[in-house]
């Protein structure tokens, strides 16, 4: 039975989730590094908010784990590369809290436009500053949102109801988002001039940090107010307190700092500034939400094999899974068939999907290709890392797919050029559910693979299967099936034999000696 942590404090339905699907579940909250660090080997998955640190120290010690699932969007807690290197699904929530964020960014845009914060505090004072705080309307003013995805479109729907021209800069809106969403997508220099407010709604990554910086903050219409909800170090904070202590920027409201938790920051205490404490997704219903989805996530993929919202392996849903359980394996075992012969570096790999297949989700094929491959190499390879792997070692990947030809409706090929040769296999699955191997070298056969097997290429001449057969027979190497095939009558051949033990290294040597054999290796899958 699959084992669960949850490290940090959430809504008790998550682990009633992981109960009701089968899945242990202990709940253990406040661990320090050392304890978690002690106790994380016990456990297949890992769910946490913020608090726990998923650090490399700690994924490394982590000697059963399959997946982090973190409950909300950013995953700054969580060493992604560590955790792909290891074979570690990492799964956010993206949409558990998409409305409560959204929500609070249009209340701070409203804070801002009527100077709630000060007004409020100015008239429990005793103060009666009717005069001082004299605001502006929203209607008709436009509001320029950086970044349209989940929250931002949800941000955008709000804007537009509260009768305000949107305008959006996001290098991923198509054009037809941008329609249905009422929106006018334009560049970011477009944006900074013409919006009255201006909302961030993307993650931080090297291209965005700091987006909002000394000299965009310098082309901003004068008297434009700042809302960020989305991620600390998307704005340059020295800058906008200067462009505020200037009167250039009106007013700007932040729930995220480049530092959390911002207990100083040089924004305190700035006129027309309003701070929350990283509020964006702190409601009753956004902290059930997002406990529950990342519960059922992880079970999911602990317990059918779904990926959902996962950061470094394609999505899978668990129908899809199921579906494509016996093409994964055709995949890893063409991968695993091609890793074990092929003898020189890795250049490029190609594969195709014909006919059925085509239509599925091929990315996790690609991935189990790729980990089959990589495993002799790689001991841990799997369909988490393969993909870095390869692109470390400077393999090039590609993909394509067409309509099927010849005997089979669907099937797989995996072509792999090395320094020295080109080599292809490919294999289809049976109505039976289970995986063949049909095409070896561009030589037709048809094989089921076994634990133990071995590979012979030879010349295509008489006495060959004899003496093969009788070796082994002496060897006391029982022989379970014994596929041939060959490209034409006395040319290339080969001979995939199924047995039931592995061939050791003094019986490839005679089998290497045999008259007209090419290469003889032992595989095992």
């Amino acid at each position: 039975m699959p084992k669960v942590l949850i490290s940090d404090k959430m809504s008790p339905l998550a682990a009633k989730v992981f109960e009701n699907r089968g899945v242990d579940v202990d709940v253990i909250t406040g661990l320090s590094k050392e304890e978690l660090i002690d106790i994380i080997p016990q456990y297949d998955g890992l769910a946490v908010r913020s608090a726990t640190k998923a650090t490399q120290e700690v994924i490394e010690a982590a000697t059963n784990l399959k997946v982090i699932g973190r409950a909300g969007i950013g995953v700054d807690n969580v060493d992604i590369p560590t955790a792909t290197a290891k074979g570690v699904v990492v799964m956010n929530t993206p949409f558990g809290n998409s409305i409560t964020t959204a929500e609070h960014a249009i209340a701070m845009m409203m804070s801002l436009a009527r100077e709630i914060p000060a007004a409020n505090e100015s008239t429990q004072a005793g103060k009666w500053e009717k005069s001082r705080f004299m605001g502006v309307e929203v209607t008709n003013k436009t509001l320029g949102i950086i970044g349209c995805g989940n929250i931002g479109g949800i941000v955008a729907t709000r804007a537009k109801g509260l009768a305000m021209k949107v305008i959006a800069f996001d290098p991923f809106l198509t054009q037809q988002r941008a329609d249905e969403l009422g929106v006018e997508k334009v560049e970011l220099d477009t944006l900074l001039e013409r919006a009255d407010f201006i909302s961030l709604h993307t993650p931080l990554t090297d291209k965005t940090r700091n987006i909002l910086s000394a000299d965009a903050l310098n082309k901003t219409k004068k008297g434009v107010r700042i809302v960020n909800c989305a991620r600390g170090g998307l704005i340059d904070e020295a800058a906008l307190k200067a462009a505020l202590e200037s009167g250039h920027v009106a007013g700007a409201a932040l729930d995220v700092f480049s530092e959390e938790p911002a207990k100083d920051n040089i924004l305190f205490g700035t006129e027309n500034f309003i701070a929350t404490p990283h509020l964006g997704a702190s409601t009753t219903e956004a902290q059930e939400n997002v406990a529950l989805q990342v519960a059922e996530q992880m079970a999911d993929y602990l317990v059918a094999g779904g990926v959902t919202n996962a950061l470094n392996i394609p999505s899978v849903s668990a129908d899809e899974a199921a579906q494509l359980k016996p093409y994964i394996k055709l995949a890893e075992e063409l991968g695993l068939f091609a890793g074990q012969v092929t003898e020189s570096a890795i250049t490029k790999v190609e594969i195709e999907y014909a006919g059925k297949i085509r239509d599925l989700n091929t990315k996790p094929l690609t991935a189990a290709a790729l980990a089959g491959l990589l495993r002799p190499l790689v001991e841990d390879a799997n369909m988490v890392n393969a993909p870095i792997v390869a692109e470390e070692r400077g393999m090039h990947i590609s993909e394509t797919s067409r309509e099927a030809q010849g005997a089979y409706e669907t099937y797989m090929r995996l072509t792999i050029t090395t320094e020295k040769q080109i080599r292809s296999v490919a294999g289809t699955v049976f109505s039976d559910g289970h995986p063949r191997i049909i095409q070896i070298k561009g030589i037709n056969m048809e094989a089921s693979v076994t634990p133990h097997m071995l590979f012979v290429t030879n010349q295509d001449k008489p006495g060959f299967i004899g003496a093969l057969g009788t070796l082994l027979g002496e060897s006391d190497v029982n022989i379970a099936t014994f596929a041939l095939g060959r490209a034409e009558e006395g040319g290339d051949a080969i001979a995939l034999v199924a047995v039931d033990q592995p061939v050791d290294s003094e019986i490839l040597a005679k089998v290497s000696a045999l008259p007209h054999v090419v290469q003889a290796k032992g595989l095992a899958f």
